[in-house]
């Protein structure tokens, strides 16, 4: 008997390394041996990654720092994108215990009457009793299919993709802030802009005016003066009524209610950062919804041997110990002990096709899975070729544009001077000042638009993370770093 017990249990041991789960292989997809954008305008860099983790910092604003610091412990985004990842920790950890046996513990002291109309009850039978019992009990699925171990896996693969989306969630919200700051700042210098030339438009309104009062002038050149001033000021207005929006904006990312919350207007004079790109293939390293993407897909494979394992008997270990009476004195005596050990088995013989349902399922998922992958890596790509694209080209029309802004503020000044002297018009004042202003805005928004580039190409490459900050996940792990809790 007890060479038939342990030819069983050996048995079983060699059966649990049974996994019918489909051999794991990342998804193939198609990677470019170099970036077609990367143009005459990317400056070469000696670093071959970004900073990690604060990014942003290439920037040198200390304004941005701390906006970026508060995002990362008020903002509401990703205090819940955090919880959703340690939701999935438990749902491993509850996963993971179905590989050890279960063990309980129970008992009652019970007093109990009898029918005297009970079935088949004998005289010697008393009316009254009592029935005492102290037991534990021990369950374990020997798993000898893989099911729960592919549960385990599965449940893995779930918390590493729910922590890459946290990354992602992070990253996407440090980029928002940044471009919503910088987009800030450019109205700032926008603003400034137009207050110094109200100023201008002010002056030679004042000049205007004199020169009408002397009868040099005609009323049609004061009304365009009145015009182009009162014009300057419309914009002016419509600029603060947008950074009021952008400052609220930014509020909700930090954390904080709108009407508590103001940054200073300040002229900044950034410098657009030297961002290495390294080759095409990093990115699948770099960017976290890839990972995450990736690891959905390893789920869904787990998913397969979970839904095969259930084509098999489950079989089970059971024992049951402990001590019962009748209520007497002495319960934890040896009269008083039982005991029970032995092997249970279950298989479902007819589902009407639900089990291969559920197979079907989980092929449909992974394939599905696999698809979202390969999408995801073809907008990363994309994402990187888009920003490099939008810095070469708006470094180039910058560079043009400031050619542009230092002709029109020349003509400008010759304008007006030409006008005092009265060799020249009003209206070709007006134009001149009308050029110069609209030239000086072009380079503000171009000096905008090319930060924003920056951050988004930032974004697109991962921001400094890479799949090394993905934790194992091992049963018992601490929380991995880069999770605020």
């Amino acid at each position: 008997m007890r060479i038939e017990w342990l030819a069983v249990a050996c048995s079983c041991v060699l059966l649990t390394g049974c996994n019918l789960a489909p051999d794991y292989q990342v998804p193939q997809t198609p990677i470019p041996a170099a970036y077609k954008e990367i143009g005459n305008w990317t400056t070469a860099t000696p670093r071959d990654a970004l900073p990690r983790g604060n990014w942003w910092t290439l920037y040198g604003d200390k304004n941005l720092d701390g906006l970026e610091a508060q995002l990362e412990t008020n903002n509401p985004s990703l205090a819940e994108a955090v919880a959703r990842y340690q939701a999935a920790r438990g749902y491993l950890e509850e996963a993971q215990s179905g590989l050890f046996p279960t063990l309980t513990a129970g008992g009652h002291a019970d007093t109990d009457k009898q029918s005297d109309n009970r079935p088949l009850r004998s005289a010697s039978q008393p009316t009254y009793y009592g029935d005492d019992l102290a037991g534990i009990g021990l369950d374990w699925d020997l798993d000898l299919w893989g099911r729960l171990r592919n549960e385990v896996a599965a449940g893995k693969y779930e918390a590493q993709g729910a922590f890459a989306v946290t990354q992602a969630v992070r990253l996407s919200l440090q980029a928002q802030l940044a471009n919503d700051f910088f987009a800030l700042r450019g109205l700032d210098a926008q603003a400034k802009l137009l207050d110094d030339s109200i100023r201008i438009y002010d002056r030679a309104l004042a000049l205007t005016q004199d020169r009408h009062d002397k009868g040099i002038a005609s009323g049609l050149d004061v009304g365009r003066a009145e015009t182009q001033s009162d014009n300057a000021k419309a914009q002016l207005a419509d600029i603060r009524a947008r950074r009021a929006l952008l400052e609220h904006a930014i509020a909700s990312l930090v954390g904080k209610p709108a009407s508590d919350f103001s940054i200073a207007p300040v002229m900044v004079d950034y410098t657009i950062p030297n961002i290495p790109t390294a080759v095409p293939s990093l990115v699948l390293q770099r960017r976290p919804d890839v990972a995450a993407a990736e690891r959905q897909v390893a789920a869904t494979n787990a998913g397969i041997g979970i839904a095969r394992a259930a084509f098999y008997p489950d079989i089970s270990l059971s024992a049951l110990a402990g001590f019962q009476n009748t209520g007497n004195d002495g319960l934890f005596t040896a009269p008083n002990a039982f005991w029970a050990l032995g092997p249970s088995a279950a298989l479902t013989l007819f589902d009407a096709g639900r089990n291969e349902g559920r197979l079907a399922v989980a092929k449909a998922a992974n394939n599905a899975a696999a698809a979202a992958y390969r999408r995801t890596v073809l907008h990363a790509f994309q994402d990187v070729e888009d920003g490099l694209s939008q810095l070469n080209h708006l470094a180039e029309a910058a560079d043009a544009q400031a050619a542009s802004v230092k002709a029109a503020t020349h003509t400008q000044d010759l304008a007006l001077a030409l006008y005092r002297n009265g060799a020249l018009g009003f209206l070709d004042v007006v134009v001149a000042q009308t050029t110069a202003l609209q030239a000086q805005q072009v380079a503000i928004s171009l000096q905008t638009r090319r930060l924003e580039a920056s951050v988004n190409l930032i974004r697109a490459l991962g921001g400094g993370w890479t799949v090394k900050d993905v934790p194992e996940m091992a049963q018992g792990e601490g929380k991995p770093a880069g999770i605020h809790m």
